[in-house]
């Protein structure tokens, strides 16, 4: 199975990529995006940090072993328009 890095992408103000040096193997790209909104879920409700204040700011940039980008997926995906989580 191919091996993908979920890279923390922070912004406005200081922000910054926080990458990810391990990867997970899924094994496709859908497995990919599924993967990471769990992971964005995960973040946000763990709360506030002190760095990222305003989680709907990031995205994870993921990318391959080789480091070509496979997909970004923006925290602010993990909520409908209507505010219900997907």
């Amino acid at each position: 199975m191919p091996r993908y890095f979920f890279n923390l992408w922070h912004r406005p103000g200081p922000g910054g990529l926080a990458e990810d040096d391990e990867g997970d193997e899924l094994a496709d790209v859908n497995a990919v995006r599924e993967y990471a909104l769990s992971l964005a879920r995960d973040l946000i409700a763990r709360g506030r940090n002190e760095t990222i204040r305003d989680w709907t700011a990031c995205s994870f940039e993921v990318t391959d072993k080789q480091g070509q980008l496979v997909l970004t997926v923006p925290f602010s995906d993990t909520v409908r328009e209507e505010g219900v989580w997907n």
